[in-house]
C-alpha cells in the first residue's frame, strides 16, 4: 500500500506511472498492462487470470524463461533464491524508507538512478526477447473463444407483431452465430418470410415475422469457433387479446404447451382417466437400425382445446430430443423414433402422459443386439463413451465393456479422437489399454474434440462406439477467471489518504511456495493421475507445474515434464514400468523462478488401483412370462465403481452362451425376454467396472420358459346331480384356464333364497374337495339354495363362479341311476374321436351296470339322438368311429342299472369331427437297448399345458410297471418289462389345449412284434448296407468294399484272405469310413495267388457282422483280365486319346456327321482322317475347345461306304479310333438317312400344268434307297402315259394328264427308308362343283409362254443376242430368268424387259464364252407356273480357243466331284 497525504504526491506517483508505462513501449496497450512497478513502494497485486491478453502471454512466456534459464542447473536455483532474496529485502527497506518521508520527495542519489535505469532497460529487453519466445512456443494464444458483448433480451409482444432479437459476439477466428427455437435449430427456407436473419458489421439479429402462440418458446444464440463455444438465451411470449382462442394451438402436441396451461384454470373436468391402446411391447433391434415405439393415448373425458403433456423416459430420465432420438405427439398417438439404434439406447422406456393432476404412464424394455462384426470373431463395439474430466493438458475418457467378446478375450481398446468441425480421426494410443479409463494428451489448448473406442481381441478390432459430446480442452479453474478486466480494483479516499492496487507485474516476482495436498487420484498399468493444491504463497500471478519422480527407496529425482510445464494442477504420467513402485512431487514455478517441491507421495506400485469386481452369487430364475425369465442374484462383494452387471443364457445342452442384455444393469434383479417358450435354460451373470469384468458366476439352475403360476379361472355349469331331504350333491365343469398348474381342489358356498330375496354366503366344505362334484350335508328340507364354486391351485383360490340356479333341497325317490357326469372328447380326428365320462353320483336302488353314448349332429331337432351301442358297456369311455369329416356332433351318456336307463348327461360338445394341421400321432420305440417306449410330440402346446398319460383312459401316474419323462414339447412312456399285463389302450393328452391327444393301442399281435424287435435290438448285428463287391478301378486298382448300415467310433474290422488275417502293408491298404459304414480294401494288381475267398469280419461294440465274397475260376480270370483291361487304358489316357470313340449321326438336312469326343490334348495335338486307309483332306482346322472332332459327309450315298479312321497324335503318343461302314452298318446309316430324308418330306401340293395335275412334295435330297409309292383312294397307281410318277431335283411328284372325274378322291405318297414307311396325303375330291372344273378355269387362266423362244441359240463370240417371246396369264404373271437353274438379274451385259404384260425380251451385247448355258423364263401367276428353257452355245472360230474351253470344263467336272465330301 502507498499512503499519500497531498495531493501533489498522487500527481507524482502518476507521473512515475507514466514514466514506467513509456519505457515498456509497444508491450502495452490496456491500462492494466501500464502500472509501473514503484520501487520503494508496497504495491497489493490483483491477479486478473485474462489467458488471451498480453499480459498473460508476457507471464506465460517469463515462465519459460525462468525454466530455461534459471533452472537449467542447481547453482542457477540457489542464484535465482539469493537475487530474489535480495531483491525482496530492497523492496522492503525503500518501503519504510518512503513511508518515513514527509510530505515532499528527496531527491534521489545518482546511483539510485543509474540503477534504476538500468534496471529499466534490463526489463524491456527481457520483454522482448519473451514476446519472441512466445511466438514461436505456441501461437494458438492469438486465439481466444466466442464471447458475448451484447447478448439478446427476452421479449413479450402481442399477436401479429414483429419481434427483433439483438447480440453482439466477439472471439477469433470470427465466430459462427446459429439460432435455435426449443433447441432445435431455425431454418429460414422451411417457414419462408416468417424468419429473417441477419449478420452485419459484428451484429447478429433474429427478426420473427407476424407472431403468433406458436412463437412463444426459448431462442437461443450459439456462436462457436475452434476455441469452443458459448451460448446466450432470450424467451419471446406472444399473448393475445382476451377472448380470443386459438384452436391449431391445442392441436400442435404437447411439446409446445406451457406447463402452466397443464392444470385446468378454465373450469375443465377436475379428473381424468388416461388410457394406453396400442400399446408397443418388448423390442428387439440391432445396431444401426432404426425403430419406433409407440402407443395411442385415450383420455376421458375428452376436452377439444386441451392437450396432454407427454414426456419419455429412459431407466427413470427424461429423453431430450436429439439426432438419435425425436419424440411425436400427434394428438392422439405418441411415437419415439430412432434414426439410428446404439447399444446406449437399451433400456427401460416409460412414457408418461400428465393431464392437469392426474398422469398415467407405461414402460417396455427396449434390446439392442449388436451389429454383425466387420470381421468374424472380433469383440462387439464398447459403450457410452463420456468425458470424466477435462483440463488444458489431457481429456479422461470412460467408456463401459461390451457384452460380446467374439470369443476370444478381449486384450484391450483403442481410443481415437476427431476434433470438431473435421472429420479426421487418429489413435490416441499405441497398444490396447485393458483400463475402461484414459487420459488423452496432445490436444490443442481451447479446442473441442470428439472421442469413439474399439475394443480388440486376438482375431481383430471390433466396430467403433458411438462417439462421444463434444469436450473443450480447457482447464475450468481459467473459465471462472475470464471475467476480471479493470487494472485498478479499488480507488478508497480516506481524509487525504488514498489506497492504491496494482497488477502484479508491477511489483517484485515471489517465488511461490511448495503445492499441497498432492495424491494419486488413479493408477493403471497404463498411467498415473496425480492431483493437488496450488501453493499458498505463489504472488499474484499465474503459476505453473514441473512433476519430478523417483524409484521407491532412493532419493534420484527425475523431472518428468522437462519440455513443457504444467498448467493445470492435476496431471497424468505414462510410460511408468508396470509392476514398478515410484514416489512422485510437484514444484511450483513463475516468473520469479521455481519453488521448493511439495511433500512426496507415498509409494505407489504402478498397476490398476481398482480391482476387477468378484463374480455375482446365487443366481435365481424365475418365470416371468411364455417368453421371459426374472434373474436375480447377489451383488458382487466389496465392488467399487460398479458399473453394473452382464447377464446371459443357454439352451440346457446346447452350450452356446448369448447375452441377455447390452447395456450393462444395476440392481440385483433383471427380466430376460426373448426366450423361447417350452425351452429349459441356463443363466450367469458378471459383474463390470472400470477395470474389467469379473469371472462368470455358477450357473444358475435349469427352468422351463413357460408363464408364471396364477390362480385358475371361475368353474362353471353348476347342476344339481342328486336330491335329499337335507343334502344335496353337485357337480360343475372344470375351469378354462388352470392358470399353469394343476388344479388342487374346489371349494362351494351356499346360501338360502326366501321369498326370491338371498341371504348371505356360507362356507358349504373347509377342506377342499378334488372331484367336480360335492355333496353338501344338513340343508333345511323344501328351502330353496343357491350355490358357487371357486377353484384353487398352488398359485391361490381363483375367483368364485357365477351364481347358480334356484334348486330346491328336497328327496328324490328315483331307482335309476342319476346322470354321468363330466363329459369330455378327446383325440378328434376327421371320422372318429374319443368320449370319456365319470359315473354318475347318484347310482339309484342298484349299482350302474353299464352305460348308453347317444350322438347327434348339432343342428339336428332332439328327436334324432340315436344310440352308438346297442349293449350297454362297462368302460366310462367310447371311440366313437364313423363320423363325417367337417359334420359337427354333440354327444350325451346315459347310465343303466337293474331298475333301468336313467336321465341322461349334460351334452359333450359340439365338436366338429376334423383332423387338424400339425396333429400328431404316438409313435412306438425300441431303442438300441431294447428298450420299448411310446412317444408324442405336440407343437400346439402353451405355457400352462402338460402331458397326461393314461391307460384304458385310467390315469398311469403310479404304475409300478410305467416310466413317464417328458421335456418340453415332447414326452415319452417307457416299458419297465413288457408283458400280457401291458395289453390295453395307451393315450396321452395335453392339458391347456383344445382336447389334442392321442393313443396306441398294444395287443397281442403287436405284443409279439415289439418283444422280438426289442430282442433283436439287444442282441444286435452290424446290418450291412451292401455285401462285399469287387470293383476295377482307374489305373487297374482292385477295390474290395462293403456298407454297414450305421458304424461307431469304436468299430473295428478284420480282413480274411483264404482263412488267414492279412494286414496293411505294401501289397494291401485298408480304409474305414465309420461316418458312412464304407469298409475298404485296395490291391494295385492281381496276380495268380490272389485267387480265392475275400471276407470281412466286423466287431462294432457287441454287434458282429460279416461279408465274404468268392473269386474262383472263370470269375477270377474275368476279373483280372478286365484290371489289366483297366491299367492299358490309364496309360493309353495319359496322352491325347478319345474319351468317346467314333460314331455317325444324321444331321437335320440329312447329312452324315462323323464325329468323337477326345481329352488330354493340347495345342501341338493334331488329328488325321482317313478312309479306306486314305487321309482325308479337311478344309478346317480343329481348335478342340469343346473337345469335340467331326467329319461332316453331305448327301450321302453308295459311294461314301468304307472304313473310316480317325488317329490323334503328338509328342505324349497317339490314339486311333475306327468306324466301320460298309455291309449291314452302312445299310443301318442308309436306312437313318433315307428315314431323315423321308421326314423331311414337305405337305403333298396340287399344281396345274399344261397337261393336267401334278402332286409333288419337296425333300432335303433324293436317294435310290429312297423308294416312294403312290396309291389313288388306298390302291396302288398304275403309271402309264397318262398317269406318271417322277422325280426331278428335290421334288417327287405325280402327273395325272387331262384329268377326269374318276381321278377324284384320296392320294398317297409312301417313302420308305427300309423299315418303316412315312405317308403324305392330298384329297382331290372337292366340295361344290367338281375340282376338275376348277383345274380347267386354272389352266385357262394360268401364266404360260406362247411362244418365241428357240431350244438351242448357237453364236459366235463377240456377237450380240436378241430374244423375244409372248407371255400369257390372267392375272399378268411375273417374270424371272434363270441361268444354269439359278436367278438371273438384269445388268449392262445382259438386259432383261417386260413390256405391257405379254412380250419379254432378251438381250446380250457382245456375247462371250461366259453366256455358254442353260438359260429359262419362268412365269407364274396365282393359277399356276411355267417354264420355257433353251440353251445358249458360243463358239470361237480357232481350234486353239477350242481346246482353251474344253480344258476348264474338264477340271470343273473334277472340283465337282471332289466337293462331294467336305469336313467340319
Amino acid at each position: 500500500m502507498i499512503y499519500v497525504k497531498s495531493t501533489r504526491t498522487i500527481i507524482s506517483i502518476f507521473a512515475v506511472v507514466l514514466l514506467l508505462s513509456f519505457v515498456k513501449g509497444k508491450t502495452t496497450s490496456t491500462p492494466e498492462e501500464s502500472a509501473p512497478d514503484l520501487p520503494g513502494c508496497s504495491v497489493q497485486v490483483h491477479v486478473s487470470g485474462i489467458t488471451d491478453t498480453e499480459e498473460e502471454r508476457i507471464k506465460e512466456a517469463a515462465a519459460y524463461i525462468a525454466q530455461r534459464n534459471l533452472l537449467a542447473s542447481e547453482e542457477g536455483i540457489i542464484a535465482s533464491k539469493q537475487s530474489t532474496a535480495s531483491k525482496q529485502a530492497t523492496v522492503s527497506k525503500q518501503a519504510t524508507s518512503t513511508l518515513q518521508q514527509e510530505e515532499t520527495f528527496e531527491k534521489k542519489s545518482r546511483k539510485v538512478a543509474i540503477r534504476e535505469k538500468a534496471e529499466c532497460l534490463s526489463l524491456r529487453k527481457t520483454l522482448e526477447e519473451t514476446q519472441a519466445y512466445h511466438g514461436k512456443l505456441n501461437e494458438d494464444h492469438l486465439l481466444h473463444a466466442p464471447e458475448f458483448i451484447i447478448k439478446p433480451r427476452s421479449h413479450t409482444v402481442w399477436e401479429k407483431e414483429n419481434v427483433k432479437l439483438h447480440c453482439s459476439v466477439a472471439g477469433w477466428p470470427e465466430p459462427r452465430l446459429t439460432w435455435y427455437k426449443n433447441q432445435v435449430p431455425i431454418n429460414v427456407h422451411a417457414n419462408p418470410g416468417k424468419y429473417i436473419i441477419e449478420s452485419r458489421y459484428g451484429m447478429h439479429t433474429l427478426e420473427i415475422n407476424t407472431c403468433d402462440f406458436e412463437d412463444t418458446a426459448q431462442y437461443r444464440a450459439s456462436a462457436m469457433n475452434v476455441k469452443g463455444e458459448l451460448s446466450a438465451y432470450a424467451s419471446v411470449v406472444v399473448k393475445r387479446y382476451k377472448g380470443e382462442f386459438d384452436e391449431t394451438r391445442f392441436h400442435a402436441g404437447a411439446s409446445t404447451m406451457p406447463l402452466s396451461f397443464a392444470v385446468t384454470p378454465y373450469g375443465y373436468a377436475s379428473k381424468f382417466e388416461i388410457h394406453f391402446d396400442d400399446k408397443f411391447d418388448v423390442s428387439f433391434g440391432r445396431e444401426g437400425e432404426t425403430m419406433s415405439l409407440g402407443c395411442r393415448v385415450v383420455i376421458t373425458p375428452e376436452i377439444k382445446h386441451f392437450q396432454p403433456e407427454v414426456q419419455w423416459y429412459r431407466n427413470g430420465a427424461p429423453i431430450s430430443p436429439s439426432k438419435w432420438v425425436q419424440p411425436h405427439w400427434s394428438g392422439d398417438r405418441a411415437t419415439l423414433t430412432f434414426s439410428h439404434l446404439n447399444k446406449e439406447d437399451e433400456g427401460l422406456y416409460t412414457i408418461r402422459v400428465r393431464m392437469g393432476e392426474y398422469y398415467e404412464q407405461y414402460s417396455a424394455y427396449v434390446f439392442v443386439r449388436d451389429a454383425d462384426a466387420e470381421i468374424e470373431g472380433a469383440p462387439a463395439s464398447p459403450l457410452d463413451v463420456v468425458c470424466l474430466d477435462a483440463n488444458k493438458d489431457y481429456i479422461i475418457i470412460s467408456w463401459k465393456q461390451p457384452a460380446v467378446d467374439g470369443g476370444s478375450p478381449i486384450l484391450g481398446y483403442f481410443i481415437d479422437k476427431c476434433e470438431v468441425g473435421t472429420d479426421c480421426w487418429s489413435q490416441c494410443n499405441d497398444t490396447p489399454v485393458k483400463f475402461a479409463r484414459f487420459p488423452v494428451t496432445g490436444l490443442i489448448e481451447g479446442r473441442s474434440y470428439i472421442f469413439r473406442v474399439r475394443a480388440v481381441n486376438k482375431t481383430g478390432i471390433g466396430l467403433p462406439s458411438r462417439v462421444s459430446e463434444p469436450v473443450a480442452a480447457l482447464d475450468p479453474a481459467e473459465k471462472a477467471r475470464l471475467k476480471s478486466k479493470s487494472p485498478f480494483s479499488t480507488l478508497d479516499w480516506t481524509d487525504h489518504y488514498c489506497v492504491l492496487t496494482f497488477p502484479c507485474c508491477f511489483s517484485e516476482g515471489i517465488i511461490p511456495g511448495p503445492p499441497t495436498d498432492l495424491s494419486v487420484t488413479e493408477a493403471t498399468r497404463s498411467y498415473v493421475v496425480l492431483s493437488w493444491k496450488p501453493p499458498g504463497q505463489r504472488g499474484h500471478e499465474g503459476i505453473m507445474y514441473f512433476v519430478e519422480k523417483c524409484d521407491a527407496g532412493t532419493e534420484n529425482w527425475q523431472r518428468v515434464n522437462t519440455e513443457l510445464p504444467v498448467k493445470s494442477p492435476r496431471f497424468a504420467l505414462f510410460d511408468l514400468a508396470e509392476g514398478k513402485s515410484y514416489r512422485f512431487r510437484v514444484r511450483c514455478s513463475n516468473s520469479a523462478g521455481v519453488g521448493e517441491p511439495s511433500e512426496a507421495t507415498e509409494v505407489t506400485v504402478v498397476g490398476d488401483k481398482l480391482d476387477i469386481p468378484k463374480p455375482p452369487g446365487k443366481i435365481i430364475p424365475s418365470r416371468n412370462t411364455d417368453t421371459s425369465v426374472v434373474v436375480s442374484w447377489e451383488e458382487s462383494k466389496d465392488a467399487k465403481e460398479l458399473v453394473g452387471y452382464y447377464i446371459e443364457s443357454s439352451v440346457v445342452g446346447s452350450g452356446k452362451w448369448e447375452p441377455c442384455n447390452n447395456n450393462p444393469v444395476k440392481g440385483s434383479r433383471f427380466t430376460c425376454h426373448g426366450l423361447a417358450t417350452g425351452q429349459s435354460y441356463i443363466f450367469r451373470v458378471r459383474a463390470v467396472n472400470a477395470a474389467g469384468l469379473s469371472e462368470y458366476s455358477q450357473d444358475s439352475e435349469a427352468i422351463e420358459v413357460k408363464a408364471a403360476i396364477a390362480a385358475p379361472s371361475p368353474p362353471y355349469d353348476i347342476t344339481c346331480l342328486e336330491s335329499f331331504r337335507d343334502s344335496m350333491v353337485l357337480g360343475w365343469k372344470q375351469p378354462d384356464k388352470t392358470g399353469g398348474a394343476e388344479i388342487t381342489g374346489y371349494y362351494v358356498n351356499y346360501r338360502e333364497v326366501i321369498g326370491g330375496v338371498p341371504g348371505k354366503w356360507r362356507e358349504a366344505n373347509i377342506k377342499a374337495v378334488s372331484d367336480e362334484a360335492y355333496k353338501i350335508s344338513n340343508l333345511k328340507e323344501n328351502m330353496v339354495y343357491q350355490f358357487q364354486v371357486a377353484a384353487m391351485n398352488i398359485a391361490g383360490l381363483g375367483a368364485p363362479s357365477a351364481v347358480s340356479e334356484c334348486f330346491k333341497c328336497e328327496e328324490w325317490t328315483i331307482a335309476v341311476p342319476g346322470p354321468p357326469h363330466n363329459l369330455k372328447y378327446s383325440e378328434v380326428r376327421k371320422n372318429s374321436l374319443v368320449l370319456q365320462w365319470k359315473p354318475p353320483l347318484h347310482s339309484g336302488r342298484t349299482p350302474v351296470t353299464g352305460y348308453f353314448v347317444d350322438i347327434k349332429e348339432t343342428k339336428a331337432k332332439d328327436d334324432q339322438w340315436r344310440g352308438l351301442n346297442e349293449a350297454a358297456i362297462k368302460n366310462k369311455y367310447l371311440k366313437v368311429q364313423g363320423l363325417k369329416e367337417g359334420v359337427s356332433y354333440v354327444f350325451r351318456v346315459r347310465a343303466i342299472n337293474q331298475a333301468g336307463v336313467g336321465k341322461p348327461s349334460d351334452l359333450a360338445g359340439p365338436v366338429v369331427a376334423e383332423t387338424r394341421p400339425g396333429t400328431k400321432e404316438v409313435v412306438v420305440n425300441v431303442d438300441d437297448d431294447g428298450v420299448i417306449s411310446l412317444n408324442f410330440e405336440c407343437d400346439q402346446m402353451t405355457p400352462k399345458s402338460e402331458f397326461t398319460w393314461s391307460k384304458d383312459y385310467i390315469a398311469t401316474e403310479d404304475s409300478p410297471r410305467l416310466e413317464v419323462e417328458s421335456k418340453g414339447n415332447k414326452t415319452k412312456l417307457t416299458f419297465k418289462d413288457l408283458g400280457m399285463d401291458d395289453l390295453g389302450i395307451y393315450s396321452c393328452d395335453v392339458t391347456d389345449t383344445d382336447g389334442i391327444a392321442s393313443s396306441y393301442v398294444i395287443d397281442e399281435e403287436e405284443l409279439k412284434r415289439l418283444l422280438a424287435l426289442s430282442h433283436e435290438h439287444k442282441f444286435p448285428t452290424v446290418p450291412a448296407k451292401s455285401e462285399l463287391a469287387v470293383e476295377i478301378l482307374e489305373k487297374g486298382q482292385v477295390r474290395f468294399w462293403m456298407q454297414a448300415e450305421k458304424l461307431s467310433g469304436n468299430a473295428k474290422v478284420s480282413y480274411i484272405f483264404n482263412e488267414k488275417e492279412i494286414f496293411e502293408g505294401p501289397k494291401y491298404k485298408m480304409h474305414i469310413d465309420r461316418n458312412t459304414g464304407i469298409i475298404e480294401m485296395f490291391m494295385e494288381k492281381l496276380q495268380d495267388e490272389d485267387e480265392g475267398t475275400y471276407t470281412f469280419q466286423i466287431q462294432d461294440g457287441k454287434a458282429t457282422g460279416h461279408s465274404t465274397l468268392v473269386l474262383i475260376g472263370d470269375v477270377y480270370k474275368k476279373l483280372q483280365k478286365e484290371a489289366e483291361f483297366q491299367r492299358q487304358e490309364w496309360i493309353r489316357k495319359q496322352g491325347p486319346h478319345f474319351a468317346e470313340y467314333l460314331s455317325w449321326e444324321v444331321t437335320g438336312d440329312c447329312n452324315v456327321l462323323l464325329k468323337c469326343k477326345v481329352a488330354n490334348i493340347k495345342k501341338e495335338t493334331h488329328i488325321v482322317w482317313y478312309k479306306d486307309e486314305r487321309e482325308i483332306s479337311v478344309d478346317e482346322k480343329h481348335d478342340f475347345k469343346d473337345g469335340i472332332c467331326t467329319l461332316l459327309i453331305t448327301e450321302f450315298s453308295k459311294k461314301d461306304a468304307g472304313f473310316y479312321e480317325v488317329i490323334l497324335k503328338d509328342d505324349r503318343g497317339k490314339d486311333k479310333s475306327r468306324l466301320k461302314l460298309v455291309d449291314e452298318a452302312f445299310k443301318e446309316l442308309m436306312t437313318e438317312v433315307c428315314r431323315k430324308i423321308a421326314l423331311s418330306a414337305t405337305d403333298l401340293k396340287i399344281q396345274s400344268t399344261a397337261e393336267g395335275i401334278r402332286l409333288y412334295s419337296f425333300v432335303t435330297y433324293y436317294l435310290d434307297d429312297l423308294k416312294v409309292n403312290w396309291s389313288h383312294n388306298g390302291t396302288g397307281i398304275k403309271y402309264t402315259d397318262r398317269v406318271k410318277s417322277g422325280v426331278t431335283g428335290e421334288q417327287i411328284w405325280l402327273q395325272i394328264n387331262e384329268p377326269t372325274p374318276n381321278d377324284k378322291g384320296k392320294y398317297v405318297m409312301e417313302l420308305f427308308d427300309g423299315k418303316t414307311g412315312h405317308q403324305k396325303t392330298v384329297d382331290l375330291s372337292g366340295q361344290g362343283k367338281p375340282v376338275f372344273c376348277r383345274f380347267k378355269l386354272d389352266i385357262a387362266n394360268r401364266a404360260r409362254v406362247l411362244g418365241g423362244l428357240p431350244d438351242v441359240v448357237t453364236i459366235q463370240e463377240g456377237k450380240a443376242l436378241n430374244l423375244t417371246c409372248n407371255v400369257w396369264g390372267d392375272p399378268t404373271p411375273e417374270v424371272s430368268w434363270l441361268k444354269n437353274e439359278k436367278s438371273l438379274a438384269s445388268d449392262d451385259h445382259c438386259s432383261l424387259r417386260f413390256e405391257a404384260g405379254k412380250t419379254a425380251y432378251f438381250t446380250i451385247t457382245g456375247v462371250s464364252t461366259a453366256d455358254s448355258g442353260k438359260y429359262g423364263l419362268v412365269v407364274k401367276n396365282k393359277y399356276g407356273t411355267e417354264t420355257s428353257d433353251f440353251t445358249v452355245s458360243v463358239f470361237i472360230p480357232e481350234d486353239e480357243a477350242r481346246m482353251a474351253v474344253s480344258e476348264p470344263q474338264k477340271g470343273n467336272q473334277k472340283s465337282s466331284q471332289k466337293g462331294n465330301q467336305k469336313s467340319k
